[in-house]
């Protein structure tokens, strides 16, 4: 197994999670280039696992807590540690070590770096993201927020742990309208997916259904919400993971502009 860190020539299968066989990633459009190219400049690194015969099966990204959608000070905060597992594309490579040492390798740089720690975010149900996994890596659980599970690992006395910010504002609906409302931060392709998904549902309708959305690259705009993903439909929250299909969207919001009509 090697670790490399990405380079121009790997930033298009990066772009696209390993996935550059799914009809539905490159569905999910551009907002994970555009994020790249903005978090790179705050000091996003990221590394690949490749095997000895050179497929690249594990990612694990990671950058300054300031610029995430945790708050925190002198850590570095993991968006994802990924290693393909379906059987399309380039095969199911996990349960032989590519996230273990990717995330060795990670944690590694960072020290090196001279943060005071590092963090990284799970879903405490087992699926997707298991804080479970990141609980046997050492990691130690010190924040909730729904089913996400905020964990860290400090390297000095003095790190302070980090937090989840708090929801500041609620989405407020348009009376005699059907209002679509989107966060979208872009590091992840399926939270992109949704965004796309979502805009493209809603402008299916008449003048009936507003689409509005909100960029939460900034972390101004993030904090002045407490959002970083997700999906409103007349101020009500829509479950964004694993991302809708547009025919469901489409139905949701069909039966909103019927009950307004």
């Amino acid at each position: 197994m090697k670790i490399l860190d990405i380079t121009e020539e790997y930033e298009p299968l990066y772009f696209q999670c390993l996935e550059d066989w799914s009809d539905e990633i490159r569905e999910a459009g551009d907002h994970k280039a555009c994020w790249y190219r903005w978090a790179r400049e705050k000091g996003l690194r990221v590394k690949l696992a490749a095997t000895d015969n050179g497929v690249v099966g594990g990612m694990i990204q990671y950058g300054p807590i300031e610029h995430s959608f945790a708050e925190g000070k002198d850590l570095y905060f993991i968006y994802c540690t990924w290693v393909h597992g379906y059987q399309q594309g380039r095969g199911n490579l996990q349960k032989q070590g590519m996230g273990k040492t990717l995330l060795r390798a990670a944690e590694q740089d960072v020290e090196l770096i001279g943060a005071k720690g590092i963090a990284a975010w799970g879903i405490i149900l087992p699926f997707w993201m298991r804080a479970s996994w990141y609980k046997k890596q050492g990691f130690k659980p010190v924040d909730r927020q729904g089913i996400q599970s905020l964990l860290w690992k400090p390297y000095t006395p003095d790190a302070r742990p980090p937090r989840w910010p708090a929801q500041k504002r609620s989405v407020e609906p348009i009376p005699g309208k059907v209002t679509v409302d989107v966060f979208i931060n872009g590091w992840c392709p399926a939270q992109n997916l949704t965004y796309e998904r979502a805009k493209r549902a809603a402008e299916s309708f008449d003048n009936r259904v507003v689409f509005r959305e909100t960029r939460t690259m900034d972390k101004d705009t993030f904090r002045s919400w407490g959002i970083s993903d997700a999906l409103y439909i007349d101020g009500k929250p829509v479950r964004n993971g694993p991302p809708p299909s547009y025919e469901k969207l489409r139905k949701k919001i069909a039966r909103r502009v019927r009950k307004t009509a």
